[in-house]
């Protein structure tokens, strides 16, 4: 195991006043903060679970506290640790408490002295929520087991005891013993070079968030697609998403133009099994994507685009609690879109940017009046719902509003002096207000005022006026889809050979509810969209037909709906099945043939959409 001690080098800046307490943490930073984490685990696939010592390096505010309280989830603790400046080390008296649904046990530490260290012995359930362990036929290879972790938002606390609120940062090692033949590989720096000797030791020297600790085992192999990025992926599927995701060097390069140097030595991309619940995870080094994006025409892309933006927005300046999510998903998709346009061009940017827009609109009458702000109440609930379209987009549309507003010069300089200012640090939706006011409102008068910020932010709903780009390929297929739906065009003479992703996209998201058996069966007959092998256009297909009872493509989006895990692909479906007797008994019956595969978080948003009502 690495010493702690060793873990507290490299703190890039100094750690910002401590928000107010994560309603979502037992944590008591006010009183101590952990710096680093030093973990020692054993990596059991036959017992689905993970073995070994955190220990944990503390920091003491409050010098009379004598308790430490950790986040944790259905682990096992097996003894505790105090350890003093010599290294010295005596049992220490813990209580796990009574487990809470949605925030887990609260693991409490009582000490005699406030004690530089802690070390946790500990074991993961086999049902952790962070963790997926998977058989090997589960996999692209069929050889191998593979495991995977998703800590966000709150579910490091399931595979690590630690303080899982992103207002704490801290520097990590690892010390992982592995099964031969296989390579783990974790959010920090790896080595494509590692001997796959079961034996593999990681630095992460920056602080990050706890919802940033992840790690994978598996059969990996790993092609470079640049100085500083590679691609792991089992060997089945490495060298497509190699040549999918070639253009990343230029994507960071592009960034660090736009908003300052890259602060994370290296940006790998880690392609998992299909049953990954998300497009991707932006962790440190190393983001987690799923293979639903490959496609073979780099159309669906911008998802690295997205995480790699987070190599800024999130990972480096950070919401401190879950409710300031949109400070990183909405200034994220910002910044997205722009690598899209710098990388792929303006028409492709505002391609996706319209897409976005439309969702979004069709989200405002389905969405609770409180929960259309950008700082929603969560209190009480689970932050893995804090991730809606308002967050993301609704947090990017206020930001391309004061880019038009002040100029893209001045709101770039102003962007880029937000992430050096809050650079490793996490913050408020109040912290960054002030910074925008100071910085960029008063400095630049005439432009959108504080007011008129904060109505974005605390009104529900899309203020009126906000702006969209317009596309005139768009416009185009809209014709085209006016001419075919009142029967002018027949389905086989539109130009949707032409077609990129996005359009076929903006075409489907376009049509109405109902159509008529014919149109159904025409549409499917001229392009083969039943069995398409693009999830996108997919998935946005089987809501065609689900919405029209088209049987014919049953069998092929049940085949989908097995295959992939990704929440947004698959869940839609769920739950537009589940709206009619028919089609919940059909989803019912798909979900117990792909359950197995699917992650824990999938299978808690399907089992809500097939509740019985």
């Amino acid at each position: 195991m690495f010493e702690a001690g060793l873990l507290t080098m490299a703190i890039i800046a100094a750690p910002a006043a401590l928000p107010p307490r994560d309603v979502h943490s037992y944590a008591e930073p006010d009183k101590v903060v952990v710096r680093a984490v030093a973990l020692d685990l054993a990596v059991d696939f036959d017992k689905r679970e993970l073995a070994g010592t955190a220990e944990l390096s503390l920091d003491w505010k409050d010098a009379g506290a004598r308790t430490l309280v950790l986040d944790t989830r259905d682990l096992s603790i097996e003894s505790v640790e105090a350890i003093d400046a010599n290294g010295a080390a005596d049992a220490a008296r813990f209580a796990l408490g009574k487990r809470d649904p949605i925030l887990g046990s609260a693991l409490t530490i009582r000490l005699d002295a406030p004690a530089p260290h802690v070390r946790v012995r500990y074991r993961t359930s086999p049902d952790a929520s962070g963790l997926q362990w998977m058989t090997p036929a589960q996999t692209a290879g069929k050889r191998h087991p593979f495991m995977f972790s998703q800590s966000e938002s709150i579910h490091a606390r399931s595979w690590v005891p630690l303080q899982d609120t992103p207002s704490v940062r801290f520097t990590y090692t690892a010390h992982l013993a592995v099964p031969k033949a296989l390579r783990a590989v974790m959010s920090a720096p790896n080595d494509a070079s590692h001997p796959l000797d079961g034996d593999f030791r990681f630095a992460m020297d920056k602080p990050i968030p706890s919802y940033l600790l992840a790690i994978a085992v598996g059969d990996l192999a790993a092609r470079a697609t640049g100085p500083r990025s590679a691609v792991y992926a089992e060997p089945s599927v490495v060298d497509a998403a190699a040549s999918e995701f070639a253009d990343t060097e230029k994507m960071i390069a592009t960034t660090e133009k736009l908003y300052g140097p890259y602060r994370w030595d290296r940006y790998d991309i880690l392609v998992l099994p299909p049953s990954f619940p998300f497009g991707g995870m932006e962790n440190p080094c190393m983001t987690f994507a799923t293979p639903t994006v490959i496609v073979g025409d780099k159309s669906l892309v911008s998802l690295v685009a997205h995480e790699l933006a987070h190599s800024w927005s999130g990972n480096l300046v950070t919401n401190a609690s879950w409710k300031h999510m949109w400070l990183n998903e909405g200034f994220t998709t910002y910044v997205e879109n722009r690598i899209v346009e710098a990388v792929y061009g303006k028409p492709q940017a505002d391609e996706e940017f319209i897409l976005a827009a439309d969702e979004l609109r069709k989200e405002v009458d389905g969405t609770p009046k409180p929960d259309q702000r950008l700082v929603p109440d969560f209190d009480g609930r689970d932050p893995d719902d804090a991730g809606s379209d308002f967050a993301y987009t609704k947090g990017a549309w206020l930001l391309r509003t004061l880019e038009a507003s002040y100029g893209r010069d001045a709101f770039d300089a102003y962007l880029r002096g937000y992430f050096d200012h809050f650079a490793f640090q996490s913050i408020t939706t109040e912290t960054m207000l002030a910074y925008l006011d100071e910085n960029l409102i008063r400095r630049n008068p005439g432009h959108m005022g504080l007011g008129d910020v904060k109505a974005w932010i605390e009104e529900p709903g899309i203020p009126r006026g906000a702006a969209v780009p317009t596309s005139p390929r768009f416009e185009t297929i809209a014709a085209a889809r006016a001419a075919w739906l009142d029967g002018t065009q027949d389905a086989a003479s539109l130009d949707a050979k032409s077609w990129n992703t996005q359009e076929w996209m903006y075409f489907l998201d376009g049509l109405p509810k109902k159509l008529s058996a014919q149109q159904v069966a025409a549409l499917d007959a001229a392009y083969h969209l039943t069995g398409a092998a693009n999830a996108e256009i997919a998935r946005r297909w089987y809501l065609v037909a689900i919405r029209n009872a088209y049987q014919p493509a049953r069998a092929a989006m049940a085949a989908y709906m097995t295959r992939i895990g990704r929440r947004y692909l698959v869940v839609p479906l769920y739950e537009a099945l589940a709206k009619t007797p028919d089609g919940r008994a059909f989803a019912r019956d798909v979900y117990a043939k792909a359950k197995p595969g699917y992650h824990p978080m999938t299978r808690v948003s399907i089992e809500k959409a097939l509740k019985s009502k």
